[in-house]
């Protein structure tokens, strides 16, 4: 047997594997606060934004807003489908995902303009504002 000659290999290459999860954890939770930053960002931008939001045909407060979609981020997150700011916007912040009608945000002196757009110029702030 290869193990007699050399007993502490399978501790060692335990050991390894070990190692090389808690690295891949590590990189993993930082990308996920990142994100979270991002998407944290997000919330706040619209909750101080004074815009309204349409979400199937029915105008919305930006406080209304971000608490409905809040409930759909954690939904997202519960089953790890937001890995990204972008997938957050993509999946829970551009249409509704029982009609599929776009999501649209009117602010006060602006046209309205999908939600989507929105959103993504909010990330591009952020990212630049870093």
């Amino acid at each position: 047997m290869p193990y007699q000659r050399y007993p502490w290999t399978p501790a060692l290459a335990a050991a390894c594997l070990l190692c090389s999860l808690a690295a891949g954890a590590q990189t993993a939770s930082s990308g996920t606060s990142t994100t979270e930053r991002e998407i944290q960002s997000l919330f706040k931008a619209l909750q101080q934004s004074g815009c309204e939001f349409a979400r199937n045909g029915q105008w919305y407060s930006a406080s209304e807003a971000s608490a409905h979609l809040q409930r759909k981020y954690s939904y997202l997150q519960k089953r790890d489908l937001a890995p990204t700011a972008e997938a957050f916007i993509a999946r829970a912040a551009s249409q509704s995902s029982m009609s599929g009608k776009p999501y649209l945000v009117r602010c006060p002196g602006q046209p309205e303009v999908r939600s989507q757009q929105w959103f993504e110029a909010q990330l591009a702030n952020a990212r630049t504002a870093q």
